[in-house]
């Protein structure tokens, strides 16, 4: 059993690494154009890796490397790695490792690298139970901003299991820090408040934004002439939507694409990118902040940690929303045939 002065220490030295990950990133993107930063390095299993990737993945490993025989030892899993596990230091038996780390090095890639949004650094850290480790074993999370190279201001947020959420806010100019409060929307409507399904790539869009007319036409009525009663914001980070979640600024966000992949067979389209389990493995920070994070069925999220698997999410800025909206999203699901 892991002490929370282990576990404070553990958060401290992944902290040190996202910082590095950061400048080293924020760096490339100012001395390289969009086109160099999104030349294709490789397609992994989980996802395309592009040029700018590859400058956090790199760091990341030399940085773990560092420090994983002082831990006890580290199973590492993020794309890009190994066949997308890594044990560390060099010669760790993945078995005798104590720890795994599930890292996203850049979470929302593809906005970074055209300098059109912020990106984030995600890492999950939970006690190493091989293949069977899954997202409710994690213990301590950390998520770090890496901002548009015009910004000077940037969030970093950690939390460890039973502790609470933490965040504080660097100016990348004074390389000062200052305390910076996590508020989930206290609202119980989505009334005049953001709110969004995940549609970003082609494929199924059309059915997503149809379940999203329904959902909204249910919750609100009719829009009045001349007037929205709801807004949204397709932002492609899944620890983007999270942190949006936990500041206020999101009401409601669900990701929906593995739900719809039947449909995409029916068309002759193969499953289209859907988010994996590195991409919520800083699900804890939102949850100690009070946002409430479900499988679409309403179970607890939980998807191994691994590269490979589909997760579909539902977040909630709070649990009266979940009242609100958790049923009426169930039952547009199960009339379509998305859920059981």
């Amino acid at each position: 059993m892991s002490s929370f002065t282990e576990l404070e220490s553990l958060v401290g030295r992944v902290r040190a690494v996202h910082r590095r990950i950061r400048a080293d990133v924020v760096e490339a993107c100012e001395r390289s154009t969009p086109e160099q930063l999104g030349a294709v390095a490789a397609d992994a299993r989980g996802d395309t890796i592009y040029a700018i990737d590859k400058v956090s993945e790199q760091q990341l490993v030399s940085e773990l490397e560092g420090w994983a025989a002082s831990v006890g030892g580290i199973v590492l899993v993020a794309e890009g790695v190994g066949d997308g596990e890594l044990a560390l230091p060099d010669g760790q038996q993945p078995n005798a490792a104590r720890w795994r780390l599930i890292v996203d090095p850049i979470d929302g890639t593809r906005g970074l690298m055209y300098q059109k949004r912020s990106a984030w650094v995600l890492t999950g850290i939970a006690p190493n139970r091989g293949a069977s480790t899954q997202l409710v074993d994690i213990v301590a999370s950390v998520q770090t901003e890496i901002p548009l190279v015009k910004q000077h201001l940037c969030d970093e947020l950690w939390a460890i299991r039973g502790h609470g959420a933490h965040a504080q806010r660097h100016d990348r100019l004074t390389e000062r820090d200052m305390p910076l409060e996590l508020a989930p929307s206290r609202a119980e409507s989505l009334e005049h408040g953001y709110a969004m399904l995940s549609r970003f790539f082609p494929g199924a869009r059309d059915e997503i934004a149809s379940i999203d007319e329904a959902l909204m036409l249910e919750l609100l009525g009719p829009s009045p002439a001349g007037k929205a009663l709801c807004f949204e914001d397709q932002y492609a980070s899944s620890g983007g939507q999270f942190y949006e979640l936990m500041v206020g600024h999101d009401r409601f966000n669900a990701d929906l694409r593995p739900l719809l992949s039947p449909l995409l067979a029916r068309r002759g389209l193969s499953a289209g990118l859907c988010c994996h389990p590195y991409d919520v493995c800083t699900a804890l920070i939102a949850e100690e902040a009070g946002v409430v994070l479900t499988e679409p069925d309403g179970a607890p999220l939980n998807p191994p940690l691994n590269v490979d698997a589909d997760v579909a999410w539902v977040g909630y800025a709070n649990s009266s929303l979940q009242r609100g909206i958790e049923p009426v999203l169930q039952r547009e699901l199960r009339r379509r045939g998305w859920l059981t």
